[in-house]
């Protein structure tokens, strides 16, 4: 294996790195990609119509590369045009998920429910992805067996079969799981009679999946409250579908804006669906402001302390922003405590925020944040998905260069980060880690994104923040 690749289902990574020029203000006017989260499941949930399914606004990401492999593995057809993805499940040759599909990302597991309706079967093993805890399958299997799954264990791989068909069941979650949510209603949607899922997950994803599933002719009700009725139906069809905007991209570029004292304005969102993020921000001495499917917002010079944070399940603080929130607080002015109750892993990035000088003391699933008034640049790894993000947020916020190298882990989750970062003004770029070679289209976007000739970089920061002053006095009516 040569030195600087990560060999993968689709070959080789190329492993890059991204390098921070810290110290810069986001000022500016971005929109964000659809959700990941969202993506997955209904690209999951097309193997049940037999049909064809157009899905726009999905975004482009490793992981729906491999829930895109996934499908063709099973033998749909799926052709990608930027955002947009059609899937042809008309054909399905195989039931079963190899080991290296399924480890490229943890919700792969969300194609059992679909293969197991369709084919009456399914052979899968663990899924993979980020590292941040234990996330057991024990209430996917649960539920399947409730509506009709007979499931064994043999060498780490799970078999899975029907003695009939599915059939409708009363499930409660112990625990209102977003997966396992997403999985009884992609096989109820398909069974005979009706499901009830009591304690459900209440995430907007959920009843993104709803909607399109429904599109589909499914019969779903209560999507996005604590219980969910849906009424098998025997023929799906094909619809089409746009993914909801990703709620965790805009909580993460709100935040790094906060934390470098920024003034953004972020289009194609839905406020509401980031709620609980809203008054963190304005703990910290954040202005922002809502208006329809956009939000701004203006950050102080020196962020204020936020007391106590605790993610909890939707609508709750999020923990895929725990750690982001966490490296802006790192620069905040007072002490901040952030409570982990989702995973228990999910304070790796720590170690690598205190390399750039921030004090975080952790305890179990307690990271105590004692503010400091500047950061210093350093040679970081992103340890995962929203932790690499977190490692991007305090090197805008750092005085000198970061660089991060673990950017895998980021493009599960995040299109281009460095490209709507330069939207913004900072001073970032993504190279190949091997020869230093910069990307072409992030150095053509550097040149090109609305810098006039001879604009100096104080300059360009400057316009852009009186820019989005000017787009949020509007917004706001003044």
């Amino acid at each position: 294996m040569k030195k600087g690749y990560l060999f993968s289902l689709r070959g080789v990574y190329v492993l890059d790195k991204i390098i921070i020029e810290g110290g810069r203000r986001l000022c500016g006017e971005i929109e964000v990609h659809g959700s990941k989260n969202s993506a997955l499941p209904i690209l999951a949930a097309t193997v049940l119509t037999g049909d064809k399914c157009e899905i726009h606004n999905c975004p482009a990401l490793s992981d729906v590369d491999a829930a895109i492999q996934i499908l063709r593995h099973l033998g749909c057809k799926v052709i990608r045009d930027g955002h947009t993805v059609e899937v042809d499940s008309s054909v399905i040759t195989v039931s079963e998920i190899p080991d290296d599909l399924m480890r490229e990302m943890r919700s792969s597991i969300v194609f059992l429910g679909a293969v197991l309706a369709r084919t009456g079967k399914a052979e899968i093993s663990s899924p993979g992805g980020c590292e941040i805890g234990l996330r057991p399958i024990d209430l996917h299997l649960s539920s399947m067996r409730k509506l009709g799954a007979e499931i064994t264990e043999e060498h780490g791989r799970l078999y899975c079969s029907l003695g009939k068909s599915l059939h409708g069941a009363d499930i409660t979650l112990s625990f209102p799981s977003v997966g396992a949510t997403e999985n009884i209603m992609i096989a109820a949607a398909a069974a005979d009679g009706t499901t009830v899922i009591t304690n459900a997950a209440r995430e907007p994803e959920i009843s993104d999946l709803a909607d399109f599933l429904n599109g589909c002719g499914a019969k779903i009700s209560g999507a996005g409250d604590s219980t969910v009725v849906i009424e098998g139906t025997k023929k799906l069809h094909g619809t089409c579908h746009t993914v909801i905007p990703d709620r965790i991209e805009a909580s993460s570029y709100l935040i790094a804006a906060s934390a470098t004292g920024g003034r953004i304005c972020i289009k194609d969102v839905i406020p509401a669906h980031i709620g609980a993020l809203i008054p963190v921000l304005s703990e910290a001495g954040c202005d922002i402001t809502t208006s329809g499917r956009w939000i701004c917002l203006s950050a102080p010079p020196r962020l204020k302390r936020v007391k106590m944070i605790r993610t909890m399940p939707y609508p709750g603080f999020p923990t895929d922003a725990q750690a982001i929130v966490g490296a802006m607080l790192s620069v905040a002015d007072g002490t901040s405590v952030i409570i982990e109750n989702i995973f228990e892993s999910r304070f790796k990035h720590v170690t690598e925020l205190m390399r750039l000088g921030a004090k975080i003391s952790v305890e179990g699933r307690m990271a105590v944040i004692e503010g400091s008034k500047y950061l210093t640049g350093a040679n970081v790894v992103a340890p995962d998905l929203r932790g690499g993000f977190a490692l991007i947020t305090a090197g805008l916020a750092a005085n000198g260069k970061t660089v991060i190298t673990g950017t895998q882990h980021l493009d599960r989750g995040y299109e281009a980060p460095e490209k709507v970062l330069k939207l913004l003004g900072a001073d970032v770029r993504r190279i190949n880690e091997n020869d230093g070679t910069e990307k072409q289209e992030t150095r053509q976007l550097a040149e090109n994104v609305g810098k006039p000739a001879g604009e100096s970089a104080e300059d360009c920061t400057d316009r852009h923040s009186q820019e989005a002053d000017d787009r949020c006095n509007i917004r706001r009516g003044k």
